[in-house]
């Protein structure tokens, strides 16, 4: 394959979309992981483009490589920014080579594009479990969602609840207007200490729900562990996790029953890929993150319709302008159509989808080119 010869980015402070040329005029569009994302931006044109540009992929085997290479050359920079730069570079090579094959990227990991069963994610808190069941009931109406998350506690709490009682209250407010017959996951964002994770956690299980997200300080993984091992239904994690070494531990002591990596936040696909096959080896189910309607939830839709232990179903937020305002407008058409619960993986070559003229019209342009 010809070598890559020019990386652009197209950023505001929220998103920053990529965009790889190679010698021969082929191209693939990727994305840095959300917020803040005009720092990562200057990032990966600093530490990842450097490395980057001149080398040849000439298959997807090469995407990983290659972002190892980077990682050992920028070994005194890890952490999240190094990733979420990362993550533009293998998304658009993904893109690249989808293009190049004309073939979606779940084709190019050995699946095919079908649906897939959604859950509707809420990513309020401040709002009353009232509206918060009364929104969850027109969306099971309106667009036959048979599943939803919400909120509990308060992001990072201490224990110390979005205001007193409303865990208590949104737990049985919400569950009990959904009804028989919807699947019922919440996500308590750290909130909570293990003592308190186990008594909210019976009391999900009181109330028909199945999952529950990040009950204690995600970084604790001994404290997610002793609330796993106290409740008989699924204890999640790893939305924030980036580091391999991190997630051989979490999966070989079980803190969790279901890993939730972010395409993201982990650097890309080719990585995430890598924590879905530590997880099949001990049978553990593959539910990843993916909170917003960017492209972060298009990747997650193609990973699911191929890794053989994908988890039950898609998380889609149904956050609008009010709370994602820079969401507005990104892609053309309408990429996460909601018909039955269920989504279509795109089915054109690469990612499939198109992102907005007009928004990259309206956003910082950089570039690094080959010498």
């Amino acid at each position: 394959m010809p070598k890559l010869t020019k990386i652009e980015t197209f950023s505001n402070d929220f998103v920053c979309f990529t965009k790889l040329t190679a010698q021969d005029g082929a191209v693939g569009w990727g994305q840095t992981s959300t917020y803040n994302a005009d720092i990562t931006a200057q990032i990966l044109h600093r530490q990842i483009a450097p490395w980057a540009l001149g080398t040849d992929i000439n298959s997807t085997d090469d995407i990983l490589p290659l972002i190892q290479r980077i990682e050992e050359r920028e070994h005194k920079f890890p952490g999240s920014y190094r990733c979420r730069a990362n993550a533009g570079l293998d998304t658009a090579l993904w893109d690249m080579e989808g293009r190049r094959q004309n073939k979606p990227v779940v084709e190019l990991l050995g699946g095919t594009a079908g649906r897939l069963r959604a859950y509707a994610s809420s990513m309020k808190r401040d709002i009353t479990p009232q509206d918060e069941a009364a929104r969850f009931v027109k969306l099971r109406d309106t667009f036959g969602f048979d599943a939803f998350k919400w909120r509990v506690g308060a992001e990072c709490g201490r224990d110390i609840d979005e205001w007193p009682g409303r865990t208590e209250e949104v737990i049985p407010t919400v569950a009990n207007a959904l009804g028989q017959g919807i699947a019922k996951l919440v996500d308590g964002n750290s909130g909570f200490s293990p003592k308190r994770a186990i008594e909210v956690g019976k009391m999900l299980a009181d109330n028909g729900i199945s999952h529950f997200e990040e009950p204690t300080p995600y970084w604790e993984l001994d404290q997610t562990r002793e609330v796993t091992a106290a409740l008989e239904i699924d204890v999640t994690g790893g939305e924030q996790d980036w580091d391999l070494s991190t997630w051989h531990r979490m999966i070989n002591m079980k803190a969790v029953d279901i890993v939730q990596p972010d395409v993201m936040y982990m650097g890309g696909m080719a990585r995430t890929l890598l924590v879905a096959e530590m997880a099949a080896a001990v049978g553990m189910p593959c539910t990843p993150h993916s909170a917003n309607l960017s492209l972060v939830t298009i990747c997650t839709m193609h990973l699911l319709g191929a890794i053989p232990n994908a988890g039950k179903y898609l998380e889609f937020s149904i956050e609008g302008e009010d709370y994602y305002p820079w969401q507005d407008g990104l892609f053309l058409g309408n990429p996460f159509a909601v018909t039955d619960g269920k989504v279509q993986i795109p089915q054109g070559p690469g990612w499939g989808v198109d992102i907005n003229p007009d928004w990259l019209a309206r956003a910082t342009h950089q570039q690094s080119e080959l010498a």
